[in-house]
């Protein structure tokens, strides 16, 4: 692929612009509890919270069968769900790559697993979604990553070609999927780490 024809740059947002620490927000949530790493696997990767990534629940019906399937109390929950947004904190350097990337002409765009209020939140407390061209969130279109649904999405509500395209994702598996449909990707570590690959696939910025 010719380099100078990325024209669009897609960004995740979980761990690329703001933090995403299960662990964290267990012990927070739970204190210190024996095995939290399994815990956070057994809420975060359960399908409890596949529907409420998918738009299926909304985060107060989520509430409830979190409480019933795992017997946590209302305080519990209440804890967890607080926590859940509150610890999601902006990245360092991530905005201001935003930023740099925007300045210099290039469309930019998010495209996220995420929970509506969580979304919600990001845009209470943070001023970077306006700089989105556009954005696709998994609870708005019923589909997760990796799956190509949620790349055809972003394609087609943005009439946006792959080959033009860079997705950022931190997650291996969600940079496969988009590298299997024809993205150049970065799989994000860091600001720094990630601007110099942009650079390095032709961008000028």
């Amino acid at each position: 692929m010719n380099s100078c024809r990325i024209k669009n740059v897609v960004f995740d947002i979980g761990n690329v612009i703001v933090r995403w620490s299960p662990v964290e927000i267990i012990r927070l949530s739970f204190g210190e509890i024996e095995q939290p790493e399994q815990l956070a696997k057994s809420i975060f990767q359960s399908e409890l919270w596949s529907a409420l990534n998918k738009g299926e629940l909304s985060e107060l019906e989520a509430k409830v069968k979190f409480q019933e399937q795992f017997g946590f109390s209302s305080e519990h929950i209440e804890r967890l769900f607080y926590y859940i947004k509150r610890t999601q904190i902006l990245l360092f350097g991530s905005v201001e790559l935003l930023k740099k990337v925007k300045s210099a002409g290039y469309n930019i765009y998010a495209l996220t697993d995420n929970v509506v209020e969580i979304i919600d939140y990001l845009q209470s407390q943070y001023d970077f979604w306006p700089m989105f061209d556009g954005a696709i969130v998994s609870a708005e279109v019923g589909c997760l990553k990796p799956q190509s649904e949620i790349f055809h999405c972003l394609l087609n509500e943005y009439n946006l070609k792959a080959s033009d395209s860079v997705f950022i994702d931190d997650m291996p598996h969600n940079v496969e999927g988009a590298k299997s449909l024809g993205f150049s990707v970065i799989q994000f570590q860091d600001s720094a780490q990630c601007e110099q690959e942009l650079k390095s696939l032709g961008l000028s910025f």
